[in-house]
């Protein structure tokens, strides 16, 4: 019979040192498997930022008045706290999800094989993300929801979603060296929209620090602008946006470009115009709860779509020869 896997004590040190490096050596993934863990971990991201928005939105964001805990004498909240403390700190523990899921997606990275350093770095690059996020997060609380900190929040969450959407895309390519499917003026048209796109997001941060919306039941500081002259320049961006999409997919179907760049192209123009209608509703119904947090998730799906549009215009082919996979890295003894 063949030998049962035994750990010697160099074994276990090695992975005490890298505990992934044992996972790999005795678990390899399947592609969907990965593929599914890249999406999780981007799902999150969405999904937390949409529960941020929620706290807002009830005026829950001092539900717990500080951090790390919820109150000075309590890590959870309290009875005394009601609804707000229940919404904020349910917000907090999602967090523990967002980190469970990129978790998944790191551990899922580095066990496949052969190994791809690069979905093991975006991993990685998403939980310090994540880290910071949570640090900056809890600074929010403390100074009392600071319109500029909770703007810089929301910019640090549309990274990570970029990072994670990154990741799930390479998961379904190869590790070869990129290979454009596009023109060069194609690609610098695209990369207006992605500038447009990132300008759109960082004055939407000022519409909201500007807005009705403080985040609290108390009184919150706000950014000292009308947020209606703040809101016509973000539907401006808004047209623009949705203006260069449309060429873009003009310009794709003129030069004959691939199923995938003229796919990714429609579907982020039918979002931009679900969207678009959002964010008219809203402003003309003065700004009700359930349609800015309709509108948040918009904006998430917006970027990812912008970012996918991105992404599509190149291909990587499986690349030559693989890299040692973790399983190398921790030589696992065997006894007959």
């Amino acid at each position: 019979m063949g030998g049962v896997p035994k750990l010697t004590r160099a074994d276990a040190v090695a992975a005490l040192r890298n505990p992934l490096a044992l996972i790999a050596a005795r678990w390899t993934p399947d592609p969907r498997t990965v593929r599914r863990a890249a999406l999780a971990a981007l799902v999150m991201s969405v999904v937390i930022v949409v529960t941020g928005g929620a706290v807002r939105l009830t005026g829950s964001g001092l539900g717990c008045p500080t951090w790390p805990t919820c109150t000075d004498d309590s890590l959870t909240t309290t009875r005394a706290m009601g609804f707000h403390g229940v919404i904020e700190f349910g917000n907090r523990m999602l967090t523990y999800v967002l980190c469970a899921a990129v978790g998944w997606a790191i551990v899922a990275a580095r066990a496949e094989k052969p190994w791809r350093r690069s979905l093991t770095r975006l991993g990685w690059a998403q939980f310090w993300v994540v880290m910071g996020n949570a640090v900056l997060g809890g600074i929010v609380v403390l100074v009392g929801l600071n319109p500029y900190t909770v703007a810089a929040h929301f910019l640090l969450s549309s990274a990570l979603i970029a990072v994670a959407t990154a990741m799930w895309q390479r998961t379904r390519e190869g590790d070869g060296a990129p290979r454009p499917l596009v023109g060069q003026a194609v690609r610098q048209l695209v990369w207006f929209l992605v500038a447009a796109s990132v300008l759109l997001i960082a004055v939407g941060t000022v519409v909201t620090g500007a807005g009705p919306h403080a985040g609290d039941s108390k009184e919150v500081d706000r950014i000292p602008i009308d947020w209606e002259t703040v809101s016509k320049l973000h539907a401006v961006l808004a047209w623009i946006v949705v203006t260069l999409t449309f060429a873009l997919w003009f310009v794709l179907k003129a030069v004959e470009a691939p199923k995938g760049p003229m796919d990714r192209t429609r579907d982020l123009f039918l979002i931009l115009l679900g969207q678009g209608v959002i964010g008219y509703v809203q402003y003309f119904t003065h700004l009700p709860e359930a349609l800015v947090g309709l509108h948040m998730l918009g904006s998430c799906l917006v970027w990812v779509g912008v970012l996918r549009v991105l992404l599509s215009l190149r291909e990587r082919p499986a690349a030559g020869p693989a890299l040692p996979g973790p399983a190398a890295e921790v030589p696992l003894s065997t006894r007959a």
